[in-house]
């Protein structure tokens, strides 16, 4: 499995993504996407696209993704959010 992953491209959106990403079984954004515009276009690219919002995300973004994703991936738990905390004060609801 192929899995690309990003985050913060903050609603910017580089062609090189479609040439890296598009080749990928799945798609994992952690956040700040930034618009709908590049939300769509990720979207878009083909493969299984998964995503949270992050605090620069806005009520539309917020309501079309998740704080908090968790997944199982080629028998891995994953668990995304954008941030999750920081040394020393790690957000508990990640625990």
């Amino acid at each position: 499995m192929k899995i690309g992953i990003l985050s913060d491209t903050h609603g910017f959106w580089d062609d090189k993504y479609e040439m890296y990403l598009g080749e990928c079984d799945e798609v994992w954004h952690a956040g700040d996407i930034g618009s709908m515009d590049v939300a769509d276009r990720f979207e878009a690219l083909g493969p299984r696209f998964r995503a949270v919002y992050g605090n620069i995300d806005d009520y539309y973004m917020r309501s079309r993704y998740r704080e908090m994703l968790r997944f199982e991936a080629g028998g891995v738990d994953v668990l995304m959010k954008h941030i999750g905390g920081y040394p020393g004060r790690y957000d508990s609801s990640v625990g």
